[in-house]
């Protein structure tokens, strides 16, 4: 069994702010996990049955998505009547020629002073039309997917690290590169440097197009009192507004925004894919913005694809607790009452429905609950059934390294909390069928 202390490193949670004696306790025997019932998806508030797709759409589907905005991840406000695009970088020489690579400046408000954010896209060459694409967002800066050297190091890295207590942290041009997994954060030994084996020259060689944005460019991940990054162009939010998964959300539907004026790009074949927190947003992002084709929730754990009524690994009260900047300030009322919660993952997962949702699990990824995750997916399955859609088609986690399902997928790798070569091939098989 980890211990709590190994299980926080993974997790990039080592340098907390308060002792582990201050913080929850943590469960990981599944015979602690406490008895519980799941919000029925296929009820409504007022106890009446759904029936069809259509009362799916036009009235359940609603109702869960605001429970979501109101007691978890908040509502954001919409498109920005400032944001503007400009292409700063456009290189059909790219990777040797391979590629396309293209640079533009996302600018959220006509201010003298206002935030902006850098999406890297690559595109490959000698397409049919329109490629579809994977967009992602990265923890660690768009300059760490590739050692390409002319892709743009973000400005707001130092920034954006301050919550760590780093006043030295400043890109170099040697980690350039250094994250082959394109999501960032860890990366587990055994993906390949070798030239064409990485994660975006596969993803380029499959036919699809990859576009990255780094998270700190949109909302810093320390707790700010919400003054920095988009957050400054609007008011301070109240309890039942955004947090900064809502937030880094928001910035991917922006770039979303733009992808639909990339002629290149099928902006209607666009698969949103984070890791772990971002893993959290990427579930988000696709439930409020029914333009993502796909979703791809890499060990999102807590507030991402895990049940939160099953309180094993981390839980609502310990995320809460060690990261009140991610959800809205209403989600801290469920600390201590978790069954009160109108609404549990399971749902977020229906929210995409009928899109595709890929969820991923590693063996040695106790904290994100890969039981959980598995669970969110499999009880997901009535939802897509209204659609004449099949789920995960099992009715038990698989072992590891066995994919399962058909418009939801799951996969449990063996190894740590991480992206790894496995994982991508698992996301780029699933597009395949989805997507093309």
């Amino acid at each position: 069994m980890p211990t709590l202390r190994n299980a926080a490193t993974a997790l990039g949670l080592a340098l907390l702010t308060m002792s582990e004696t201050q913080l929850p306790a943590v469960n990981y025997d599944e015979t602690k996990v406490p008895q519980y019932t799941l919000p029925d998806p296929l009820k409504m508030q007022d106890g009446s049955p759904v029936k069809s797709a259509s009362d799916w759409v036009e009235k359940r589907r609603p109702e869960v998505l605001n429970l979501f905005r109101e007691h978890v991840y908040g509502h954001a406000p919409g498109r920005p009547e400032g944001l503007k695009f400009k292409v700063t970088q456009n290189d059909d020489t790219a990777l040797g020629g391979k590629a396309i690579r293209r640079e533009v400046l996302i600018t959220f408000a006509r201010k003298e002073e206002t935030p902006e954010a850098h999406l890297l896209i690559y595109i490959p060459k000698n397409t049919d039309g329109p490629v579809p694409a994977f967009l992602v967002i990265n923890f660690d800066g768009n300059h760490l997917i590739h050692p390409d050297p002319a892709i743009s190091i973000s400005k707001s890295w130092v920034r954006n690290t301050r919550r760590h207590g780093i006043t030295d942290n400043r890109p170099k041009e040697s980690n350039r590169g250094n994250t082959k997994s394109i999501a960032g954060g860890n990366v587990e030994k055994g993906f390949s440097d070798k030239p064409g084996d990485n994660a975006l020259e596969q993803i380029l060689s499959r036919g699809y197009a990859l576009a990255t944005i780094y998270y700190g460019d949109i909302d810093p991940d320390y707790d700010d009192g919400f003054e920095n990054g988009v957050h400054r162009l609007y008011p301070k939010p109240k309890p039942n507004e955004w947090g900064s998964i809502a937030t880094w959300a928001w910035g991917l539907s922006r770039c979303l925004d733009y992808l639909e004026t990339d002629r290149e790009i099928n902006a209607k074949k666009v698969a949103v894919m984070g890791h772990s927190r971002l893993g959290k947003t990427a579930l988000w992002a696709a439930a409020e913005d029914e333009r993502f084709a796909m979703a791809i929730s890499n060990n999102s754990g807590c507030g991402g694809a895990a049940l939160s009524r099953r309180e094993f690994g981390e839980t609502v009260k310990r995320i809460n607790t060690s990261f009140p900047h991610w959800f809205c300030d209403n989600f801290t009322q469920y600390n201590d009452r978790i069954n009160d919660l109108p609404v549990d993952q399971h749902q977020l997962i229906t929210l995409a429905a009928p899109r595709p949702v890929y969820i991923a699990s590693a063996t040695g990824d106790e904290w994100a609950d890969p039981k959980g995750e598995f669970l969110s997916g499999l009880h997901a399955g009535p939802v897509y059934g209204l659609f004449g859609l099949k789920g995960v088609e099992a009715t038990e986690q698989p072992k590891p390294e066995e994919p399962v399902g058909a418009h939801i997928g799951y996969h449990l790798r063996t190894g740590e909390h991480a992206v790894t070569a496995y994982d991508w091939a698992q996301y780029l098989d699933f597009a395949d069928r989805h997507l093309k």
